[in-house]
């Protein structure tokens, strides 16, 4: 005799047999919230996912920069609140500096920060965050306990160009000649941005990491320093956009990382974070 849990109306993929009953979304300034976080009378306690904004990629003068990290994922119980935090995305620049950090959402105790900036180390991708925000060259320790994760290492948040929940963004290329392909951003379940490539000659950039839900966006490829840039990586909620010429692409809704911009171009925005309530 043989079951499936799949023909039984009991089992659910929702966690611990709940169900989902609010999604509260960021718009605007860090911390603002479309969607109620009132919780019914006699619920004590809930179930939440958390998500962080992701972080921007990174624009460059010259050559091309890094794609920004992906936010970071945490889930647990906790006591209900009537205050959300829900975590912007960092916004992309036509500047020459480092991808600005993504924000980070709460709700009670469960905290997931924003992700890493593109090119906080030169060209380098983003690093994935945690519960917190990545502030030097490493991830951050998860919600769960999950150790920092250093260049191209794989953790539950993830190093840049490395696979992990919340995955880093790709790496950017400094070389101004020849073809140049850059580095696309890692596979995760929330995904980094990919990296930029600025060069006269042939410059392909970097695809935005491919999650579990959703694909990031495609590199721009031509020759000269008018393409390059890298695609938005994919987030919890949505797609990564393409990048366009020497501009990054934007991280998908749900803490994706943005594209890399290459020579002077606009670096993609992170994806804003989101905050899921079961009970």
């Amino acid at each position: 005799m043989s079951a499936s849990i799949y023909s039984n109306s009991s089992f659910t993929d929702s966690p611990y047999g709940l169900k989902l009953q609010q999604t509260i979304t960021g718009s605007g300034a860090m911390g603002t919230a479309t969607g109620s976080s009132v919780i019914p009378t006699g619920i004590k306690r809930v179930y939440a996912i958390v998500i962080g904004g992701g972080g921007a990629g990174q624009s460059t003068a010259t050559g091309g920069g890094g794609g920004g990290g992906a936010g970071g994922y945490s889930a647990g119980w906790t006591y209900i609140s009537n205050t959300v935090t829900v975590g912007t995305g960092g916004t992309g620049s036509s500047s020459a500096i480092a991808g600005a950090n993504g924000n980070s959402s709460i709700y009670g105790m469960v905290m997931a920060g924003g992700g890493g900036g593109g090119g906080f180390n030169l060209v380098r991708g983003g690093y994935a965050a945690g519960a917190t925000i990545p502030t030097s060259a490493q991830s951050t320790v998860s919600y769960t306990g999950s150790p920092v994760a250093g260049n191209a290492s794989i953790s539950y948040a993830a190093g840049e160009n490395a696979a992990g929940v919340s995955s880093g963004g790709g790496q950017g290329s400094v070389t101004v000649t020849g073809t140049v392909t850059a580095t696309s951003g890692s596979r995760g379940l929330i995904c980094g941005g990919g990296g930029a490539a600025g060069t006269a000659g042939v410059g392909t950039g970097g695809a935005g990491g491919t999650g579990d839900f959703y694909a990031g966006g495609t590199g721009s490829s031509g020759t000269g320093t008018s393409f390059g840039g890298g695609g938005g990586g994919a987030g919890y909620t949505g797609a990564g956009a393409n990048a366009s010429g020497k501009n990054g692409g934007n991280g998908g809704s749900g803490g994706g990382g943005g594209g890399g911009a290459s020579t002077g171009g606009t670096a993609g925005s992170g994806g804003d974070g989101v905050v899921f309530l079961y009970y």
